[in-house]
């Protein structure tokens, strides 16, 4: 991604979306209060994406880090028009059968519904 950013001076922006399960509230009850785990979640997310900025991103001048809370494929989506983003590189969890069923695919939604051009990226066989 840096390689690809820098040859054309590109803004990287690194994003993560806090998903809201408080629709899932009759389903499933996690032990904090809805409220209590969307903030910690939110304090989760912006401590990795420092350190994944400390250590993988330090160089880079042009980084933007966002953090939104909701729906990811539509969030992502929202940004990508947002911020007139020309390519989007996201990795995909290669999730199956019944958890497809029930998460749906992030990935999916986005490539199918983006007006930019995706590059998904399997983590598991990135070396």
């Amino acid at each position: 991604m840096i390689s690809v950013a820098g040859k054309y001076d590109a803004t990287i922006y690194l994003m993560h979306v806090v998903e809201d399960f408080s629709h899932w509230g009759g389903f499933y009850t996690p032990h904090l209060p809805f409220v209590q785990f969307h903030e910690e979640a939110i304090k989760s997310a912006e401590r990795t994406l420092d350190e994944l900025c400390s250590e993988q991103f330090q160089r880079y001048p042009n980084l933007r880090k966002k953090i939104a809370f909701g729906d990811p494929a539509t969030e992502i989506l929202k940004a990508i028009e947002q911020e007139k983003i020309d390519l989007v590189i996201m990795g995909t969890h290669g999730r199956k059968d019944l958890e497809l069923v029930f998460f749906g695919s992030v990935a999916e939604n986005v490539v199918k519904k983006s007006s930019a051009p995706v590059l998904t990226i399997n983590p598991y066989k990135v070396k």
